[in-house]
C-alpha cells in the first residue's frame, strides 16, 4: 500500500501538499494527480473514492456527484471541500478536472518533469 498523508490537528496544513485557498476552516482546496489504480466509483450510487497525490505522498479523497468528463487517472485535479482528522479523509463538495498543466501545482509540475 502506498504512503498517505496525515494532516496533524495541531498543524494548520500539511506542507506536503499545496493547499491552494483556504476559505474558512472548513472549505478548503487540495491539487495534484488522481493516483493510479485509485479510482474507486461506486455502482448503485455517485460515490467515488480516489487519492489525490503529489508523486511524493496521497490523501484519500471523497466525492459524492458526477464527475467531470476529464476526471481520470494521472491528470490534474483539484477538490474542493474538508478534511475530516478522525478518519483522514478529505471529503470534496466540488471536483474540477483538467489536463492542463495550469491544473497542477507547481511542485507536482516540477517533480513531474524531472521524472521524465
Amino acid at each position: 500500500m502506498k504512503h498517505r498523508s496525515r494532516i496533524h490537528p495541531s498543524l494548520d496544513l500539511d506542507i506536503s501538499f499545496q493547499f491552494t485557498k483556504i476559505i474558512n476552516k472548513d472549505s478548503l482546496r487540495i491539487g495534484g494527480l488522481v493516483q493510479e489504480d485509485s479510482i474507486k466509483i461506486s455502482k448503485d450510487s455517485l460515490k467515488t473514492n480516489f487519492l489525490v497525490t503529489d508523486l511524493e505522498n496521497s490523501i484519500e479523497v471523497y466525492y459524492e456527484g458526477i464527475l467531470p468528463n476529464l476526471f481520470k487517472e494521472n491528470s490534474g485535479v483539484i477538490a474542493r471541500g474538508f478534511y475530516d482528522y478522525s478518519d483522514g479523509i478529505f471529503y470534496a463538495k466540488e471536483i474540477l478536472a483538467k489536463h492542463d498543466e495550469n491544473y497542477i501545482p507547481k511542485e507536482v509540475k516540477k517533480a513531474l518533469v524531472n521524472d521524465s
